[in-house]
């Protein structure tokens, strides 16, 4: 397929789908988290923090990233590949923004309607099914795009960022926070974001520069977090081979990642280390519809 051509068919969907939605997903976790002691019909954000946030250094990048994008209160922002929410629940309620999430994965999406009433935030967040390629909003309607391990699942990352720059305000921001291909060579699969090639879509951090400059963005800032992420997952797998084999099931992202969790995590930690993946942040304004 031709990566200037949006994969909206229903093979890729049902493929992301399959990868990413535990069925009953919702239900999982709130079973784990009544096993684990915590009160289901009072929980809290820290509650589910260990699982909440689906991506490299969770709670941290977050917050690391909208401090570098100077996310403001009261902004209004579309968090595409939302996942069960947990970026767009902190942006809310320690940013001060509005947010929708979008996410092909419609478990997810259920998912994050579910966790972000049970943490009382429908007042500033909610979520709807759909596709990054062919975003079901308006021109214009959003202060700010955020991208966070999102684009790793899509061939055309220009349509991907044609559409948030379409959706953006004429003074918007994208900012974003990405698995991109390193130097070493293939990565070493399965990975969290996908069992084999056939889901996995990395460009180099000059490619994908590109690509976002191509697509009517002026960089504001880029940085390299490679070196914090390799940490983060040396750490993550350490506590994985530390539990005692009879110890229960821990509130982590494993119950996301199923029972493959220990070897997704130590292919990362080995593509991180052959540097045949780096980790990037961007934040870009919006300078010109493409």
């Amino acid at each position: 397929m031709s990566p200037d051509k949006p994969n909206t068919d229903a093979d890729y969907e049902s493929a992301l789908n399959e990868h990413y939605g535990v069925p009953n997903l919702g239900d999982e976790l709130l079973a784990a988290l009544e096993a684990a002691g915590k009160d289901v019909d009072s929980l809290t954000r820290d509650d589910i923090a260990s699982f909440d946030e689906f991506h490299i250094r969770g709670l941290e990048a977050t917050q690391e990233l909208a401090a570098l994008a100077a996310v403001e209160d009261l902004s209004r922002v579309l968090d595409v590949g939302c996942g069960i929410g947990g970026p767009a629940r902190t942006l809310a309620s320690e940013f001060g923004c509005d947010v929708v999430g979008i996410d092909i994965v419609e478990e997810y999406c259920r998912a994050a309607t579910l966790f972000t009433d049970r943490v009382g935030l429908t007042d500033k967040v909610c979520f709807q099914h759909g596709n990054a390629l062919n975003l079901p909003f308006e021109d214009e309607t959003f202060d700010v795009v955020w991208f966070e391990h999102m684009l790793l699942n899509i061939e055309a990352k220009g349509v991907a960022l044609e559409e948030a720059a379409r959706v953006l305000k004429p003074t918007g921001t994208l900012a974003l926070y990405e698995i991109c291909a390193g130097p070493g060579g293939d990565p070493v699969f399965p990975v969290p974001w996908a069992w084999d090639g056939s889901l996995s879509y990395l460009d180099s951090p000059r490619r994908l520069r590109e690509i976002i400059l191509d697509c009517g963005f002026d960089e504001v800032a880029w940085t390299d977090v490679t070196d914090l992420s390799l940490e983060w997952f040396r750490n993550v797998v350490e506590s994985m081979h530390s539990r005692p084999a009879d110890a229960p099931q821990p509130l982590g992202l494993n119950l996301l990642m199923g029972a493959e969790t220990p070897i997704k995590a130590a292919n990362v930690v080995q593509n991180l280390e052959e540097e045949r993946i780096t980790v990037v942040q961007g934040v870009y304004d919006r300078v010109n519809q493409p």
